[in-house]
């Protein structure tokens, strides 16, 4: 598996072409293949179009010191992912005060006029095309930063953050969390078209996603252990967009879709999810890719970014319910489930073809 994602980081492509023809294997082999861990770090910055990144201006950016929400910071990164081993072994607390401290002096307009010139350039730079003029730290991204840490370097884990955090997902850490709130309604309106059987029985139990959903939408999964599925989940991400966590999330529900419907208090079971399968999830969620409606798709994919499909989808009411869970179990399993059983990679490259970071 090594040799593959070397072929693939290493060739030189000859032509403009080819260089497209290269990231899209690279794409699919994550897609199928676990990234072996001495590659991550570079496959995500290729990933993310990371070229550039500067070690004098992350500097520059520490020796501020705290700004103003490092309180804020520290109230948060002392939990972070603090049972898992290998993440404590890897990244220090330090880390995260300062890439997140950094985080927050970049992304504000400042009043002063000490800013570098890479500072300067790198704030108009993340601001490109964004379609947000100013972030800040909100709740969260001390989970969301962490996984940057614990595969890249801390300068570059950075920079990389930063990028994903302006181009990627900004509408994620609004004030308001507005793209949080918009991915919780989406997990409802995935779930009642890929299982409408286990969708009406939650909701009869009063269980929508709103109860249970939240902190895996926030933090794209990454409050659910073991890190190393995690990461596995993140690779597949970063290749065909962080729209795909929704459907992650639906497929976990799938995982443990008899226990709900056995259980009379499901809420109990979904206080905490299940560990992370990563192999199954993304089986499920490739299938569940070919079920969706395209014009559901369509708000999945842009809900991290475009306003409009915020706006629109928070405007709506909770997603009516009709008495489905009433009825008594079906042995019947839901098709996207059936469909994962015999997943292979080529029936989504057939029905969908990539598209916008899509799968």
């Amino acid at each position: 598996m090594s040799q593959l994602y070397r072929r693939l980081l290493q060739s030189v492509p000859s032509s403009p072409e080819n260089v497209e023809g290269h990231i899209q294997e690279l794409k699919w082999s994550l897609f199928s293949n676990p990234c072996p861990k001495e590659y991550r770090g570079l496959v995500w910055k290729v990933l993310l179009n990371l070229h550039h990144v500067s070690a004098s201006c992350y500097i520059s950016l520490v020796h501020r010191g705290p700004s103003a929400l490092d309180d804020k910071i520290r109230s948060d990164t002392f939990r972070t992912m603090t049972t898992d081993a290998s993440f404590l072994e890897h990244v220090s607390e330090d880390m995260l005060i300062r890439v997140l401290n950094a985080f927050v002096w970049i992304s504000k307009e400042s009043t002063k006029t000490g800013d570098t010139s890479e500072e300067l350039q790198l704030r108009a730079a993340l601001k490109h095309d964004a379609c947000v003029s100013e972030l800040t730290y909100v709740q969260g991204m001390n989970v969301l930063a962490a996984p940057f840490l614990m595969v890249l370097p801390e300068m570059e884990a950075f920079f990389a953050f930063s990028d994903f955090v302006w181009r990627v997902c900004p509408l994620y850490v609004h004030p308001t969390l507005k793209g949080v709130h918009c991915g919780i309604k989406l997990v409802d309106m995935s779930l009642r078209v890929l299982d409408p059987e286990l969708y009406g029985y939650m909701m009869g139990k009063g269980l929508s996603a709103n109860m249970y959903a939240f902190p895996s939408v926030l933090t794209f999964s990454a409050c659910t252990p073991p890190l190393s599925e995690l990461l596995r989940l993140w690779d597949v991400m970063f290749a065909f967009g962080f729209h795909l966590n929704i459907l992650f999330i639906v497929a976990q529900l799938a995982l443990i879709r008899d226990n709900i419907m056995a259980s009379s208090s499901p809420a109990k079971l979904l206080r905490k999810l299940p560990p992370l399968e990563a192999d199954m999830i993304i089986k499920l969620a490739g299938a569940s890719c070919k079920k969706l409606p395209r014009d559901l798709y369509t708000q999945l994919v842009r809900h991290l970014h475009d306003e409009n499909v915020v706006d629109a989808l928070v405007q709506v009411g909770s997603t009516a319910f009709d008495g489905a869970g009433n009825n008594r179990p079906s042995e019947t399993l839901p098709a996207f489930m059936q469909e994962a059983r015999n997943f292979s990679m080529d029936s989504i490259r057939r029905k969908r073809p990539a598209r916008g970071g899509g799968c």
